[in-house]
């Protein structure tokens, strides 16, 4: 049986407003990042192969977990998010939400975005095409591989295990945690979700303020 570990990234610059100042780890995410390497290296056999997304905050969380150069794979990169809500905006005037608001704004971007009122920098189907061909790829028999990327990467993949609609698809991103882990198993059948939002790295009294979600 092969398997495919996702991770989303640590914790990243919560206080931005657009992706650039949004792509860097925290202080936390950085020490989340650790904890999960070690995590790894004590329970985990050796992977085949360590992919990550090319965005900063996927490669220094892939350094931080111990793996300096992983391969660099860009269809692991995240969706454009803060573009999408800017263009929300403009087409139905639903303003860029807070921390309090994005449950319910996470499911009209997605509905929208998959009916292709909006844009960002690409469209749903070429988003989903180039997420799920990496699955595909990577989803070989007897092969582990890791993979560094991020919430809306992995939902992306979850949708397309369990045929989520978007709704269904955005409802799965609002609660994954930074530094999580995500387990696919492949069988012969195809590829199956085995785990979901996994943070035993951060399973200890002393570490509950590091659990976070941004």
């Amino acid at each position: 049986m092969g398997e495919i570990i996702l991770v989303r990234h640590g914790q990243a610059n919560s206080a931005a407003t657009d992706e650039a100042g949004y792509d860097k780890l925290s202080d936390l995410g950085h020490q989340q990042a650790r904890w999960l390497g070690n995590y790894l290296a004590d329970r985990e056999k050796p992977f085949d192969k360590v992919i990550s997304g090319s965005l900063r905050r996927h490669k220094e969380t892939a350094a931080g977990i111990g793996y300096e150069t992983p391969q660099i794979d860009p269809r692991l990169n995240e969706m454009d998010y803060f573009n999408l809500g800017q263009a929300l905006e403009d087409v139905h005037g639903i303003p860029f939400p807070g921390p309090e608001e994005f449950a319910a704004h996470a499911p009209q971007v997605m509905e929208a975005w998959h009916r292709a009122e909006i844009m960002g920098v690409e469209t749903f189907a070429s988003f989903e095409t180039r997420v799920t061909s990496v699955l595909q790829e990577a989803a070989q028999p007897g092969v582990r591989v890791l993979c560094v990327t991020s919430g809306g990467v992995i939902g992306m993949i979850i949708r397309h295990l369990l045929n989520l609609d978007p709704t269904r698809m955005a409802h799965v991103l609002l609660p994954i945690m930074n530094s999580s882990l995500h387990r696919v198993h492949v069988i012969p059948q195809g590829p199956i979700l085995a785990g979901f939002n996994a943070i035993p790295h951060l399973d200890q009294p002393d570490r509950a303020h590091a659990v976070t979600h941004y």
